[in-house]
């Protein structure tokens, strides 16, 4: 089952690269390709590097609430990790799992540690959403209908699914902690590390300053795509049209990230009279300059890995030696 959802997903991002080439045409995503520049570049890692060092704190803050040691240096490496693999790889979120798993048997509990992350990235989302929320009702004339729609019903969810975890929270949380239930228990330790690590007056702050900061990278490596891609329309213009295009980023049918967001692209810059076309080609620049941003985890990946080849053959080395043997002369 889960290999056949994963296929769909592959093949959700590919039907929809698809349909733009049909309707578009290939010129939209070479010319992307071609227009990527050396100073586009510099500052894809500029900005990558703050926005990964803005999440990995985000990260450090919630895992330090729930009991896990994580340093700010380990933070910003495993998350550099996680930024390529999630950039390499299909579905654009096997480098968090990853990330989420090494953590917790790092730390010694895996559950806990998988929470952490999820409720890292979850922050993150919260704050995306808000954000969508705003431009449709400060700037609706933007949006197209379908996605008034579809952000609407978002914000509606996010807030029920909020008041649903407080008051079940404050209805089960305590007596179903020590319940004899598997089920019971991790439902009540899940709603209790949500609390803990996003909702109490030591963590809400850091952690929510900390994903609007990370938004606020993520846009202006945006408006740098747009720039490269030769799109001068004022950044108050491309903003609103860039928030809903990282909301529709978050949806599971992409490949190495290519998907959704081309096509989202493509919905927003025809809809605000910038071209359709023009939407894919920053959309693809994005993508490139997202994957450039991601590079030092690529590095981290690999000196990781000849560290762990070295300690398997030191390992073997010293199994493989023999034991040194002790002669005692006995006096008689």
């Amino acid at each position: 089952m889960k290999r056949a959802l994963a296929w769909l997903r592959i093949l959700g991002a590919f039907a929809i690269l698809g349909v733009l080439v049909w309707q578009l045409g290939s010129d939209a995503f070479l010319d992307g390709l071609g227009r990527i520049s050396a100073p586009g570049v510099l500052a894809a890692l500029v900005i990558g590097f703050a926005t990964t060092l803005f999440s990995a704190g985000r990260w450090q803050i919630v895992a330090t609430r729930l009991g896990l040691r994580l340093s700010l240096r380990t933070a910003v490496a495993d998350y550099y990790r996680a930024l390529f693999l999630n950039g390499v790889l299909p579905a654009g979120v096997l480098g968090d799992v990853h990330r989420a798993v090494q953590h917790g048997r790092d730390s010694g509990d895996v559950p806990r540690g998988v929470r952490a992350v999820v409720l890292e990235r979850t922050a993150g989302q919260l704050v995306l959403i808000a954000s969508a929320v705003a431009v449709v009702l400060v700037s609706p004339d933007v949006v197209p209908g379908a996605f008034r729609e579809v952000v609407t019903i978002a914000g509606v969810v996010v807030v029920l699914a909020a008041v649903a975890a407080v008051v079940a929270g404050r209805l089960f949380g305590g007596r179903w902690i020590h319940s004899e239930s598997k089920v019971r228990r991790g439902f009540a330790v899940t709603l209790a590390d949500l609390r803990l690590g996003l909702f109490t007056r030591e963590t809400w702050p850091g952690v929510g300053f900390l994903s609007a900061a990370t938004l606020a990278g993520h846009l202006a490596l945006f408006v740098v795509a747009a720039r490269v891609a030769g799109v001068a329309a004022p950044v108050w213009q491309l903003v609103p049209l860039m928030v809903l295009a990282l909301l529709a980023m978050g949806l599971p049918l992409n490949v190495g990230g290519f998907g959704p967001r081309e096509g989202v692209c493509a919905l927003l810059f025809g809809a605000a009279g910038l071209g359709a076309a023009q939407g894919v080609t920053v959309a693809v620049v994005y993508g490139v300059l997202t994957l450039v941003a991601s590079l030092p985890g690529a590095g981290v990946l690999l000196v990781r890995s000849v560290a762990g080849v070295r300690r398997t053959a030191l390992s073997r080395e010293s199994a493989a030696r023999p034991a040194p043997h002790f002669h005692v002369k006995v006096r008689g």
